[in-house]
């Protein structure tokens, strides 16, 4: 029988599948952005460390498709053992496609997946599906879009609950805008806001992203980034707001 950790993993393929069916395979339809740096957190990890992200983009006319990929891991030495213990550790993946009704509307089919060691979880997914709107734009960079959809939630908790369960399920409803604004030629503010509510259980998880993003030289920039994700209900023991603050070199391509 499949596990839904592979169904879960077989619905991220679908929200990604445009990119292998994208009727113009054209590399100039392709972009994307490496980024690489230091990570400072505070919730249920506490210390510095290193992460990556990889992030890559398709967009024909109408097609719109995205993908993300971020990595979180340090050590540190105890100072009893003299060992090496792992002090944080994540692994985040989601895929958005895009179908465009014309310049501004669209429908949205997207994908989540999140294993943070450290979160009282064994992972936590999503799925959903529903409308957006480019409400505002100015020029390639500068844009105010948002979305509402519904969709489906299933987390994988380490220890059952008080109920015995080791699973959080059920519908959820999705809304989410992003907001980015050129500051210059050389200069980009970013500002991402995301919720989601369980409908059987109220659940409402709530992350926020604000970044800073300038060029260097060439393709090559540099990101100040600030992160906060908050649970209305978490497992015992862990915390219900992590924060991320980090400052990476970023390439583009």
């Amino acid at each position: 029988m499949r596990t839904y950790r592979q169904i879960l993993w077989g619905g991220l393929l679908v929200a990604s599948s445009p990119f292998a069916l994208a009727q113009d395979d054209d590399s100039k339809n392709w972009t994307g952005e490496g980024e690489l740096g230091v990570l400072v957190t505070e919730g249920n990890s506490d210390s510095t460390n290193i992460n990556a992200r990889l992030a890559l983009k398709h967009e024909v006319e109408k097609w719109r498709n995205t993908a993300e990929f971020r990595s979180v891991f340090a050590e540190s030495e105890d100072d009893e053992t003299g060992e090496d213990e792992t002090t944080s550790e994540k692994y985040n993946a989601q895929a958005e496609t895009n179908y465009k009704f014309d310049e501004r509307q669209f429908w949205f089919l997207r994908g989540a997946y999140e294993d943070d060691r450290f979160s009282g979880y064994d992972f936590q997914s999503s799925t959903s599906t529903g409308y957006g709107n480019r409400v505002w734009q100015s020029g390639e960079r500068s844009y105010l879009e948002l979305k509402a959809g519904a969709g489906y939630r299933y987390n994988k908790l380490e220890e059952p609950g008080d109920d015995g369960d080791d699973v959080e399920k059920g519908t959820l409803l999705r809304f989410a805008g992003t907001f980015n604004y050129g500051l210059s030629d050389n200069a980009l503010f970013i500002q991402e806001l995301s919720t989601e509510v369980g409908l059987q259980d109220g659940k409402t998880i709530t992350e926020s992203f604000t970044g800073l993003q300038s060029n260097v030289v060439g393709d090559v920039s540099m990101k100040l980034g600030y992160r906060v994700k908050h649970e209305s209900e978490v497992p015992e023991g862990t915390e219900k707001t992590d924060t991320e603050i980090s400052l990476a070199l970023l390439y583009g391509f």
